[in-house]
């Protein structure tokens, strides 16, 4: 219900009044309802780029300390459709830093623990909606993303957005060629021992590649 306008004092109980006419339910009469956890993403960027958001499909490569922070932030950002790929499964030596895991977990595969996590993660459309995850789908693929016969120029065109969190060279390397060749825009993130860093690699945007920048 809208909540109506209200006149605010000051603590020091001064005559001037403030009035602070908002709704919980819409921008204005003319912005469609939105998910409550997604107000303030529409206040931030609008309503054009949300829906792009909402309709956009993105493919994450890993699912381990770097895959589980994207995965959250993905899910509660309002991304409802998302591939994940990883080849690991669980370790105990995982859960004291990638959240999304528990200890009888150990032993899955990541990227399906993962993903079901994250799903639960994704903001219900409306508060009387009964659809929780509005057709919010995260699929996982236990496998090697230098897998050709699956993970190939064809498969990575499919999507607006890859991001990597892999601590394998190889992979990264192999991603990275992927996304040049496809001609996807690449988020590339990743660890080698200690060091992690992070980059945008837009092939339209003649931004320099993970492997030129090695």
């Amino acid at each position: 219900n809208d909540v109506k306008s209200k006149n605010l004092s000051s603590c020091g109980g001064a005559a001037n009044l403030i009035s602070l006419p908002f709704s919980y339910n819409t921008m204005s009469t003319d912005t469609p309802p939105c998910p409550p956890l997604l107000r303030g993403i529409r206040s931030a960027l609008g309503p054009t780029l949300l829906t792009q958001i909402l309709q956009s499909k993105i493919l994450l490569v890993g699912s381990g300390g770097i895959g589980c922070e994207l995965l959250k932030n993905l899910a509660l950002s309002g991304f409802r459709n998302v591939d994940v790929i990883d080849l690991d499964t669980i370790d105990v030596s995982n859960l004291n830093r990638q959240f999304l895991f528990r200890s009888q977990h150990v032993g899955m595969p990541k990227c399906v623990v993962a993903s079901e996590a994250a799903l639960k993660m994704v903001p219900p459309p409306l508060p009387s909606s009964q659809e929780d995850t509005m057709g919010a789908k995260y699929t996982p693929y236990h496998g090697n993303v230098c897998d050709n016969s699956k993970f190939n120029v064809p498969y990575v065109q499919k999507f607006d957005l890859v991001l990597n969190a892999l601590d394998n060279i190889a992979a990264r390397r192999r991603v990275n060629r992927l996304c040049l060749a496809a001609n996807v825009p690449l988020v590339e993130a990743g660890t080698s021992g200690y060091l992690g860093q992070v980059t945008v690699i837009d092939k339209s945007s003649n931004t320099e590649c993970y492997e030129d920048s090695k």
